[in-house]
């Protein structure tokens, strides 16, 4: 019956996977279905721009793009995805040639914008008549020429601070000789010279103070000559340099003004702080208002009437000060860092000009909630793929946070979690009888000083970073395997993070000099007795303490072309130091470890490309307590994979190590954990839009998963588990699959379902599918069924 029943799912999935293949065969115009058409008229029923001139095949796209954009509205096709493969036109619009006309002078504008000013256009319409209807298709065909380059940047400001502020930064500028002319280009140089003015005190100064001259003479032309021959012969030369190699020179100047304050270099006066401000108050009528207590702090001035905080959080965020150049880049800062310490909801600023060249700045604090509760409940399911493990989970998690505590803006968290993993094949003969298969308890706290605490003072360093925290966290945890182990932890850290802000990118860093981690582990019965079959598996459990220290970095990068990358890079140590003591070497954990991501996303209209590629491992230096043979990380710093968010054709834990099939014979089905000193990972994932019902995206992918898990040091009596590299074609596990997501804005539901295309546990084809004798199980070695694929239900995106 269960041969049967795989049958009839192979023939399903094959035939679904032809009509697929065939109907995208199909042209996309049969495919596509229009409706509230012009009945007997002609109307608008494609778009396409074709490109004739010459350059990289990227440039090329990009252009084509961009100008597609360009269609004049009543001569655009917009045409909806529907259901993956269909597509509709909804009232199109009616055929008039002036529209196309518009669209080639929309199309000219945007080329001039990017330095194409010598383009050609040409148009072409083909008509074709359906039932009743007069389909019109138009094409544009462009050759762009050749684009205009920057022969030469000069500056001339008429005014000596401007014209050395202006020669001192000239290499930051994207302007250089040869650079491709655009409008965005000169547009961007402009803010950027703004921008340098407005650091430098030069508040009344805008960007319409100053404007690019463009030269497109070509100096040959001004010599004198009476031959009109040698005349007509330099004209035509220079009209042929112009087609071949088009270059103008950029001169920025600054425009005539009667106003002298736009030449003054304003300095910053007292500073004023409102940190008490309601979010109904009116921000003009408090700087007059009375009844406010003052307390002044050598030139700055916090006004309250409550007194919810303390001066100095203030002061340790604000990037200006008293006497110096006023700084609008400084200005900006300290507002988005005040209001990013979480204190404060919003904040606000205000400007008032004292005396001809001073100003005095005025912020506005509205605090945010102080204090609040919130109460989580979370559940799970996981189908084991060895025997009859059946699982469920249910967790509640309490929080409560304190925004400014000591009236410091410090944020306090304090967090308890309870749970239990509850077994559903009660009544199974094959399976453990006991309801509750897990328990576990953990209560937490974590201080979050919005400063960088150290010894140092004056640390200029500090002054070039943005949202700077010491974080002090604590957390005590029990968690009971029935049967298998109990295991009891004590954690504490101290911790640095910052960030540093750029134009298209962020980078985080979070340095932890102190961390602690006390461990006892009770080995149960049901634990003692895998340990008999498998020895080396004992190594990964046992107990000791972690003094360590460790160092992560993130970089998020949103390039201008709709790709965005992620890296981040991870090492933590412990027993280098502390394992120097010898009453604590005895005590301790020794070892390195190191994780490695990269993430990948490049988005369109309706779909995106993600990929991803992570890396670790653990390499254990020392011997633990009791055990001189230990030579892997302690199970609760090692490596799993498998799940909703990694190798999602395998089970939560379930996949490992290398190609070692020791595991499947040893694990019992309430046991399955799999965890190893390496870890390779890579993902590629393509998600796309179906349809949008009651303003809920509906969205597939389709996606495959590489990678495994292994032990760094070999075990003799299980070599398949040790990472090898010679052996790593075969120890990578592959998984291929696709889902459906239901995306609500504020949260996104994904059901994923995916297939085991190579399993390194497979005892035949060499671990690889078998397309002639596809089976949605397999039979392992010892004789236990597994299933090929599985079904995975995950809240928000894998990666």
């Amino acid at each position: 019956m269960r041969l049967k029943l795989a049958k009839v799912k192979w023939f399903s999935g094959l035939f679904c996977l032809i009509a697929l293949l065939t109907l995208a065969g199909c042209s996309e115009e049969r495919r596509t279905k229009v409706v509230d058409y012009p009945i007997g008229k002609p109307f608008m029923y494609g778009n396409k721009v074709v490109l004739k001139g010459t350059g990289t095949k990227d440039e090329l796209k990009k252009l084509s793009t961009d100008l597609n954009n360009y269609w004049d509205d009543s001569a655009r096709v917009r045409k909806e995805q529907r259901f993956l493969l269909w597509y509709r036109i909804k009232n199109p619009p009616i055929y008039d040639s002036l529209n196309i006309i518009r669209s080639v002078n929309f199309m000219n504008a945007y080329l001039n914008s990017q330095g194409y000013y010598y383009a050609s256009f040409k148009d072409s319409i083909h008509k074709d008549s359906i039932g009743d209807q007069i389909r019109v298709n138009a094409t544009i065909t462009i050759n762009q020429g050749k684009n205009i380059s920057i022969d030469s940047v000069g500056y001339q400001l008429d005014d000596s601070t401007l014209q050395q502020l202006a020669k001192q930064r000239m290499g930051e500028s994207d302007i250089k000789k040869g650079s491709p002319y655009s409008k965005q280009l000169i547009s961007a140089e402009l803010d950027r010279m703004i921008g340098i003015y407005r650091r430098n005190g030069y508040y009344k100064l805008i960007r319409e103070d100053l404007y690019a001259e463009i030269d497109t003479t070509d100096i040959s032309l001004i010599e004198l000559t009476l031959d009109p021959f040698k005349q007509a012969e330099l004209i035509a030369a220079s009209a042929r340099k112009r087609r071949q190699n088009p270059t103008w020179n950029v001169t920025i100047k600054k425009r005539p003004t009667t106003d002298s304050s736009k030449l003054t270099q304003f300095k910053v006066a007292n500073i004023y702080y409102y940190p008490e401000t309601k979010i109904t108050d009116v921000i003009d009528s408090l700087t007059t208002a009375k009844g406010f207590k003052e307390e002044q702090h050598a030139d700055n001035y916090m006004r309250f009437q409550v007194g919810k905080f303390k001066y100095q959080p203030l002061k340790e965020h604000t990037f200006l000060s008293k006497g110096e150049l006023f700084n609008e880049e400084s200005y900006f800062k300290t507002m988005n860092t005040l209001g990013q310490i979480g204190a404060w909801q919003q904040v606000d600023g205000k400007i008032i000009e004292r005396d001809k060249d001073s100003l005095d700045l005025y912020f506005y604090l509205v605090p945010a909630l102080k204090q609040n509760f919130t109460v989580d409940l979370e559940g799970s399911r996981n189908t084991g793929d060895i025997g009859a493990g059946n699982l469920f989970g249910i967790s509640t998690n309490l929080s409560y946070k304190n925004r400014n505590v000591w009236k410091r803006a410090i944020q306090s968290i304090t967090n308890f979690r309870t749970g239990v993993e509850l077994n559903l094949n009660l009544g199974n003969n094959n399976s453990n009888q006991q309801l509750v298969q897990t328990f576990n308890i953990s209560a937490g706290h974590t201080f979050a000083f919005p400063k960088i605490i150290q010894p140092f003072k004056n640390w200029k360093a500090l002054s070039t970073v943005d949202n700077k925290r010491t974080l002090l966290s604590f957390n005590a945890a029990y968690v009971d395997r029935k049967d298998y182990y109990k295991l009891r932890s004590i954690l504490g850290s101290w911790g640095y993070e910052w960030k540093k802000v750029q134009r298209r990118s962020d980078d985080t860093w979070l340095f932890k000099p102190i961390n602690v981690e006390l461990y006892s582990l009770d080995t149960l019965p049901g634990l003692d007795t895998l340990f008999l079959k498998n020895p080396f598996l004992r190594n990964s459990f046992n107990t000791g303490n972690i003094y360590s220290q460790s160092l992560s970095y993130t970089k998020t990068i949103n390039a201008a072309n709709r790709k965005s990358h992620f890296i981040r890079l991870g090492l933590e140590e412990t027993g280098l130091i502390f394992g120097l003591f010898k009453g604590l070497r005895n005590d301790i954990y020794r070892y390195i470890k190191v994780e490695a991501e990269y993430r990948q996303t490049k988005k369109w209209e309706k779909s995106e490309m993600a990929y991803r590629a992570f890396g670790g491992m653990g390499y254990n230096y020392g011997n633990y307590p009791g055990n001189k043979e230990i030579s892997t990380l302690p199970f609760f710093k090692q490596f799993a994979v498998g799940g909703p968010y990694s190798m999602r054709a395998w089970g939560l834990r379930q996949l490992g190590l290398g190609s070692s099939n020791t595991y499947d014979s040893i694990l019992t089905s309430s046991f399955r954990d799999r965890y190893g000193d390496m870890v390779l990972e890579f993902n590629a994932e393509y998600r796309f839009t179906m349809a949008t019902i009651a303003g809920v995206k509906i969205g597939s992918a389709l996606y495959s998963d590489i990678g495994n898990i292994w032990n760094l040091k070999k075990d003799p009596s299980d070599p398949k588990a040790s990472f090898s590299l010679s052996n790593l074609a075969n120890d990578l596990a592959i998984g291929v699959g696709t889902g459906l997501r239901l995306d609500f804005n504020y949260f996104l539901i994904r059901l994923d379902f995916a297939y085991k295309v190579k399993d390194p546990m497979r005892t035949v084809n060499g671990g690889w599918m078998s397309i002639k004798n596809f089976n949605w199980t397999d039979i392992r070695s010892n004789g236990r069924e597994v299933s090929n694929y599985a079904l995975q239900l995950g809240i928000g995106l894998p990666f």
